[in-house]
């Protein structure tokens, strides 16, 4: 039985990335150069080898058009390079060491279901994704992510007393499994415009894939997943939004720093506090951290994005 499942899953993932391959035959025929970010190049063939990274996270992405795929990719590629432009200036050299890179290659792929680096591999391979690719995105983001937190962790704010105060104030807690897409504007555009265009594309595409093609947080790639997030450690003016929801409805738009936030309720559960209260200080306090690094992340790229020249070849 459970080879047979496996075989399943195997040609299903197969038939995804030949048929992404096929709907991008023009693309894959020879390899042009498309654009140039400063002087880092982006040719036909990234665009094809981003749209295979990209599924192996999420295999929704093959449900979306031609048209949205190749934008979808466009921007992940865009926004690499000008992390990649801006560490170039400040950090002498961009590498992580194998124990770093097997973590993060982990952490990454866990939505999928693969905790051990050979799986994770072997999911790699049906994609036809080389593993200096890999390397390269996961070394990228790493060294970006800690540069913004040696930038901005003077500037993280987070109320430990109350934090406390509200872990002993209840023995049950409600969780909320949460998805996001975090978007900003373009030049003259209003927020109820580009909140228009997002909904419109939520009602076509559902929210996942809304997700990859709109939002410019770090949770696009997995389709906005948060996961199951505890009470605790959602703001207060955000979590009473969350409470006027019904599950697999989403929020308009909340004003966040360096851009919009929308949130979809996916469910919610009610738990007793099991942990201990330093564990569970310790997990909320690495869920707001990471929250407002992510929003600094946002600000700083915004900033870095206005400083580089992007041309179309």
């Amino acid at each position: 039985m459970i080879k047979n499942i496996s075989m399943k899953i195997t040609i299903t993932l197969l038939v995804i990335f030949f048929s992404t391959i096929l709907k991008f035959s023009t693309l894959a025929s020879e390899n042009k150069i498309l654009f140039k970010v400063n002087n880092e190049i982006i040719t036909s063939i990234d665009i094809l080898n981003e749209i295979s990274y990209l599924s192996s996270l999420n295999e929704n992405i093959s449900s979306l058009e031609n048209k949205e795929l190749i934008e979808i990719a466009r921007n992940s590629l865009i926004k690499h390079k000008i992390k990649k432009i801006t560490l170039s200036k400040v950090v002498e050299k961009i590498e992580i060491n194998d124990d770093d890179f097997k973590r993060i290659l982990i952490s990454s792929y866990s939505s999928t279901g693969y905790t051990q680096v050979d799986e994770i591999t072997n999911h790699l391979k049906k994609y036809n994704i080389k593993p200096g690719l890999i390397r390269n995105k996961m070394t990228i983001n790493a060294i970006w992510n800690q540069f913004i937190y040696d930038k901005y962790k003077k500037n993280i704010k987070i109320d430990i007393n109350k934090l406390k105060q509200d872990i002993f104030k209840n023995e049950n807690q409600t969780e909320y499994l949460l998805s996001e897409i975090v978007f900003d504007l373009k030049e003259k555009q209003t927020v109820n415009e580009k909140f228009s265009i997002i909904e419109s594309a939520i009602e076509k595409n559902g929210f996942e894939n809304s997700a990859l093609t709109y939002s410019i947080s770090e949770t696009s790639t997995v389709g906005g997943d948060i996961g199951w997030i505890n009470e605790n450690s959602i703001d207060t003016k955000i979590l009473d939004k969350i409470l006027k929801l019904k599950i697999n409805n989403h929020t308009a738009p909340l004003v966040i720093p360096g851009g919009y936030l929308i949130l979809r309720l996916k469910d919610k559960r009610i738990s007793k506090r099991n942990v201990k209260l330093e564990d569970e200080l310790k997990k909320i306090i690495r869920i707001k951290t990471n929250e407002q690094l992510n929003q600094f992340s946002n600000i700083f790229l915004n900033k870095a994005k206005k400083d580089i020249i992007i041309n179309e070849i």
